[in-house]
């Protein structure tokens, strides 16, 4: 376990110190405070039909984003039934963690410094996957990209949903504080 006392992030530092300033001057803010920051970064795990016939995939799934994100998961429940779909109301679906400070900016490095790279055919990411209030959302197809998990050990390979939410205003100032941080877009 990390000494927490001694110890920030890469990405919180460079944020202080690179990127805080470097936005200021190009969006000219008069205030530091309406400089844009990355607020949390939500994680997901839908695992749909499969945990419908088998109610044990859910907690899979919530122990492989519990390692992942290095904060313990929560398991999603349906809010009502369907039928058509065999759901009934509080059956396990999937799991979610948000991840707020300092694990925020350790999993957004090894996002994009780490499982990122180790994506198959990995052309960078959209760039037009903006909310309209600065927050942008990915998926990735395998949640093996990341060294946490150990491939021989894994029985379902899930795909997840991230979430990264900003304080910008805009999208504009939101791709480019990720930008400040190596989000690879590819537009």
């Amino acid at each position: 376990m990390l000494d927490t006392a001694n110890y920030t992030p890469r990405l919180k530092t460079l944020f202080r110190e690179t990127i805080k300033p470097a936005l200021k001057e190009e969006f000219a803010y008069t205030n530091d405070m309406q400089i844009p920051r990355l607020d949390k970064i939500v994680l997901n795990i839908g695992c749909g039909a499969e945990a419908v016939r088998d109610s044990k995939k859910a907690k899979s799934a919530q122990g492989d984003l519990t390692l992942i994100a290095g904060q313990q998961a929560v398991i999603t429940k349906a809010k009502k039934s369907i039928a058509g779909f065999r759901v009934r109301e509080e059956m396990p679906l999937g799991a979610k963690v948000t991840l707020r400070g300092d694990r925020m900016y350790e999993f957004l490095d090894r996002l994009i410094t780490i499982a990122m790279p180790r994506i198959r055919d990995f052309r960078g990411v959209p760039g037009k996957s903006f909310d309209g209030r600065g927050n942008y959302a990915l998926g990735i197809k395998e949640h093996i990209v990341f060294p946490e998990i150990e491939y021989d050990k894994v029985d379902e390979v899930w795909g997840m949903d991230i979430v990264i939410a900003t304080t910008a205003k805009t999208d504009a100032e939101a791709k480019a504080l990720l930008k400040h941080f190596n989000m690879p877009f590819n537009s």
